[in-house]
């Protein structure tokens, strides 16, 4: 398991994903706190390449020993690169979940959408309340 950690790079979305933004396009996963309730990730079912995906909508599952949840898009875009290791290693997610723990990489169809997250100060605030 991985460190409690919430990045400052990041923007963060109320559903517990983060999105890490380098103009047009996003990385998308989950947060250190989503991934330490679920407690062990065992699969991922990934969206295909070319899906759309709508901010504050699902756009995958993840299932752990304890659940299946729903994995909402922090921003809205083209779905162009899945973590295709994920297949092998859902765990991944928990040991490393803002690296090698990455769920897509998403095309933006309004990179502005980011204003709306929040920092990582916002987020470990509504998390502790």
């Amino acid at each position: 398991m991985a460190e409690e950690s919430y990045p400052a790079e990041l923007r963060y979305h109320r559903e517990h994903d983060w999105a890490r933004v380098e103009g047009e396009t996003a990385t998308f996963g989950i947060t250190w706190f989503a991934q330490d309730n679920l407690n062990e990730i065992v699969y991922f079912d990934p969206p295909g390449l070319g899906t759309q995906v709508t901010k504050d909508q699902p756009y995958a599952e993840i299932e752990s020993v304890k659940a299946v949840s729903e994995v909402y898009a922090p921003l809205s875009g083209e779905v162009v690169q899945v973590n295709s290791a994920l297949a092998d290693g859902a765990g991944t997610i928990n040991g490393d979940p803002y690296g090698r723990g990455w769920l897509v990489k998403v095309r933006l169809s309004d990179p502005r959408e980011a204003d709306l997250l929040l920092s990582a100060e916002e987020y470990q605030a509504m998390t502790k309340a």
